[in-house]
């Protein structure tokens, strides 16, 4: 969940890291380091709190280095302090190392190090990493063959980069189920933790495997394995520009990527429709296989979670198929019943999700087909799943996770109907009457964006609330638990989701007038039940938001305030129904003076379990 960057060339080390450094905050800003090798030796500077302070400590800092690291921490082990901060260095203060990830035999490796005379100046699991690499160099290795020992003896999940006064003109990364990718430019090189960290430099990255190793310099890199075998890995040319990681005219990445939603939908639409038809099981296998699967077990965290609710829900009515949704995180813990009928199905943005990608292995080592569905190219969960499919949502920079739940829902969407389809299960004129409403939903998110000065005003009542409730039935279930889920990420708000029905076993005790209940309820089948439930709270005090198909006017009646989508066919309406609740948390937030795109305690991509 850290971010990590490093640089060998002729540019300013220190400009470079740091602003790579600014691209990877969304992954951790509890502390930030940067380490250079001057003529004099290494130079370490670090400092708690926002990148902004280490910037106040080595702005204007004359330097002579041609190589470097970076590191901005999200804690895990030791609180966010100085000392604890990265990089982390070995008794001598001749070796640097970042780390993202949990060394989980710290403990008993600091013991044995202790015992041999290293002295530790953290709490941090990481710290370990230099002083075993020391260790291993006073032995007469090479950095290179102390890194290989070293990484034998750590058990966990890491990404790390090296830097060591003994071989001056290299940087060691080394990839243990934490992303880490190396860039590849003219007479520089870089290694980072993700891509928009070194996009103003190079568009030409590798992304480095599972249990892998990079030694680079200036001329070019070599890859090996963890027993020191070279490997081969591709170039690949990144398909995205610097301006699609940047803001641009927006205050906060969240926002310019709710507004990017409908042309995600369109990318999407191009993408995986020819001539009318869908073609998301363009491999005849994968078709194949989700033909003759008669369950499906969808896993995933957080709001990618909440779209595999909306997949169950749409696997289940358009394709028939028996369709479960676990957390990850409990998933594997449960020893659930699996058989070689079942498919699983992973979703996660990044690709990187500790807790789906342990479920992936899982469900592997006991010889279950797995289907991903990601939006980062290259992915763990990508390159360990059997199948997979790309949500083409583009960099997604802001914590709390917008155009790719949307992304997430089409592709289910699509994949639901095309399955449909496949098993004869929706007629032509049916099928053809849905192909025509997804062409119709990028225009219809813009009238919905269109309505943001009436939901910042709606969200200047509200902003000061101390709770929210969101309900919705059916599909809509999923849509108020993401819709609780981005207010209270970013607003700090408490705020829960509840089905509908479920209000009067329990929940509805809480109601009064200091208590917003936000009510997803678009024209569908359970539209009456839902209304009917929006009553129930009226006679009892509560104030009353309500998402609404035009038109509605029975909704209205019983509504304080009303935000409004367009009419769509039943099954798309997760798409539209989601929009203005992220519009409403997003002004929420920013009207309380909360960090919408850095929320505390939060990371990006979360690769610790």
């Amino acid at each position: 969940m850290c971010g990590i960057v490093g640089y060998v060339g002729r540019k300013d080390v220190t400009s470079v890291i740091l602003v790579g450094l600014e691209k990877l905050e969304y992954r951790g800003y509890d502390s930030a380091g940067i380490a250079t090798l001057e003529k004099e030796g290494l130079r370490i500077t670090k400092r708690s709190g926002r990148l902004k302070h280490l910037y106040a400590l080595v702005n204007g800092r004359p330097s002579t280095a041609r190589v470097g690291l970076g590191h901005t921490r999200w804690a895990t082990h030791g609180a966010p302090t100085d000392s604890n901060a990265h990089p982390h260095m070995d008794c001598e203060q001749k070796i640097a190392v970042a780390h993202n990830g949990i060394i989980e035999n710290f403990q008993e490796l600091r013991e044995e190090l202790i015992a041999r005379g290293h002295q530790f100046r953290s709490d941090t699991d990481s710290e370990v990493i230099p002083h075993l690499i020391e260790g291993y160099l006073r032995e007469g290795k090479t950095l290179f063959e102390a890194v290989l020992a070293t990484v034998q003896r750590l058990k966990g999940s890491f990404a790390l980069v090296i830097l060591a006064e003994q071989e001056p003109d290299k940087l060691i990364g080394v990839r243990k189920d934490s992303p880490l990718v190396v860039g590849v430019g003219d007479g520089e090189m870089f290694l980072a933790s993700d891509i928009p960290a070194i996009l103003s430099h190079t568009r030409k990255v590798i992304i480095l495997g599972d249990e892998e190793i990079a030694v680079i310099n200036r001329e070019g890199y070599q890859i090996f394995n963890f027993e020191g075998i070279p490997v081969e890995r591709e170039i690949r040319e990144i398909p995205w520009s610097m301006e699609d990681a940047e803001k641009g005219p927006y205050p906060h990445f969240m926002l310019k990527e709710i507004h990017e939603q409908p042309r995600v939908v369109e990318r999407i639409l191009e993408q995986y429709i020819r001539n009318g038809e869908i073609q998301l099981l363009k491999d005849n296998n994968l078709r194949r296989l989700l033909l003759s699967k008669r369950r499906v077990v969808i896993q995933a965290a957080g709001t990618s979670l909440h779209a595999g609710m909306v997949g169950q829900y749409l696997l289940e009515r358009l394709a028939r198929i028996q369709t479960t949704v676990e957390f990850s995180s409990e998933f594997r813990y449960r020893e659930p019943v699996l058989d070689p009928d079942t498919l699983i199905v992973a979703i996660s943005q990044s690709g990187e999700t500790a807790d789906t990608l342990a479920g992936v292995r899982m469900a592997r080592e006991q010889g279950l087909e797995v289907l991903s569905l990601v939006n980062v190219v290259d992915s763990s969960i990508a390159r360990e799943s059997d199948y997979v499919i790309y949500l083409h949502a583009g960099p997604e920079i802001g914590v709390a996770s917008t155009k790719a739940y949307t992304a997430q829902l089409l592709t289910l969407t699509l994949l639901s109907l095309e399955l449909g389809r496949l098993k004869g299960l929706l007629d032509e004129e049916v099928y053809r009457g849905y192909v025509q409403a997804l062409f119709a939903l990028p225009e219809q998110i813009r009238e919905i964006l269109a309505q943001e000065p009436f939901i910042r005003a709606v969200a200047e009542k509200y902003a000061q609330a101390n709770n929210f409730m969101f309900l919705g039935r059916d599909l809509h279930y999923p849509t108020a638990l993401e819709g609780a889920l981005k207010l209270k990420e970013i607003s700090y708000i408490h705020a829960t989701g509840y089905a509908a029905g479920e209000m009067k076993h329990g929940p509805l005790a809480l109601i009064d007038e200091s208590w917003p209940v936000v009510v997803v309820n678009p024209r569908t089948a359970v539209w009456e039940k839902t209304l009917s439930n929006t009553m129930e709270i009226r006679a009892r005090g509560g104030r009353v938001i309500s998402v609404l198909t035009q038109g509605d006017r029975r909704g209205k009646d019983v509504s304080d305030e009303v935000f409004w989508i367009p009419g769509t066919e039943d099954y798309l309406t997760p798409i539209l129904a989601i929009v203005p609740l992220q519009l409403l948390a997003y002004h929420v937030a920013v009207l309380r003076g909360c960090d919408v795109d850095k929320p505390r305690n939060l990371a990006k991509s979360v690769t610790v379990e």
